[in-house]
């Protein structure tokens, strides 16, 4: 990525905001026009740099799902809002994470050995084990989305998902860093693995926004704070159940992270609040 550096000036401001569209045209249907600056705003991003962006264009992507929760919540009940925000958050990432999280559900569901997991991920129908995970994974974000409307108000839910956002997709990036690439011609081949620096500062940043983020709702420090380190260790099973099942990762993996990272964090919250 040193050409778009150099096409950005030199300018660190101008680079970091390219970094950062970059991240919200790559992990969101979200229309950024392109740069002036900017080099080829089609090309294949770098991941082993742009990350360290990715918790601000989470919040971009997070967005028009937290305007949903809050215009919906003063019109209909805790649980339809919640639907309604889950739903504008699938289209507005374009079911991104959830492909991933299905295609490694029937991967690691149905096939007997690395190879042929790798084979039933590559393939674009989804299975039983991914038709479940897919409904397991919204319901469960639905529900634990409308106990927090109902109990910290549609405010406090809005809040938690911005915060659930740079979090969720910052564990995404655990075990793209932490394994080597299964597939040489995969997605995630192709963007790079984050490097350690990078993920760092990733990491550190999504953790400072979410914290900065949950001091607004109702919540105790100490319980926001369990909410951030659930986000991130659940990614911990994820790369040692891929690193069994398939001695590696793929972009699919990745997706499957983030989708059980925003879960653990919004039960948390949801417990939290149920306390208050």
């Amino acid at each position: 990525m040193a050409d778009e550096t150099t096409q950005a000036g030199h300018d660190p401001f101008s680079a970091l905001l390219v970094d950062t569209v970059r991240c919200v045209r790559f992990y969101s249907r979200i229309p950024v026009p392109a740069l002036p600056f900017e080099g080829d705003p089609h090309g294949v991003p770098d991941f082993t740099r742009i990350v360290r962006m990715l918790p601000v264009a989470s919040l971009f992507i997070a967005l028009p799902a937290t305007v949903t929760a809050i215009l919906a919540a003063s019109i209909w009940g805790p649980w339809l809002a919640a639907l309604l925000a889950i739903c504008v958050s699938v289209w507005s990432t374009g079911a991104f994470h959830e492909d991933g999280l299905a295609d490694t559900a029937d991967g690691f569901g149905g096939g007997a050995t690395p190879e042929r997991r790798l084979e039933i991920m590559t393939d674009s129908r989804v299975g039983t084990f991914g038709a479940a995970a897919i409904a397991l994974s919204i319901l469960l974000r639905a529900a634990a989305l409308a106990e927090i409307i109902g109990d910290l108000g549609p405010g406090g839910a809005a809040l938690a998902m911005l915060a659930a956002a740079p979090l969720s997709r910052s564990a995404g990036l655990i075990p793209l860093h932490r394994l080597p690439n299964a597939k040489p011609d995969g997605k995630s081949a192709a963007v790079g693995r984050p490097g350690g620096r990078a993920l760092t500062v990733c990491i550190s940043l999504a953790i400072v926004i979410a914290v900065l983020i949950l001091q607004g709702a109702e919540i105790s420090p100490l319980q926001g704070l369990l909410a951030v380190a659930a986000s991130l260790v659940v990614a911990l099973p994820v790369v040692a159940l891929s690193r069994r099942m398939i001695g590696g990762q793929t972009g699919d993996v990745a997706g499957a992270a983030q989708q059980v990272s925003e879960l653990a964090f919004l039960l948390v919250i949801a417990a939290a609040a149920a306390m208050v």
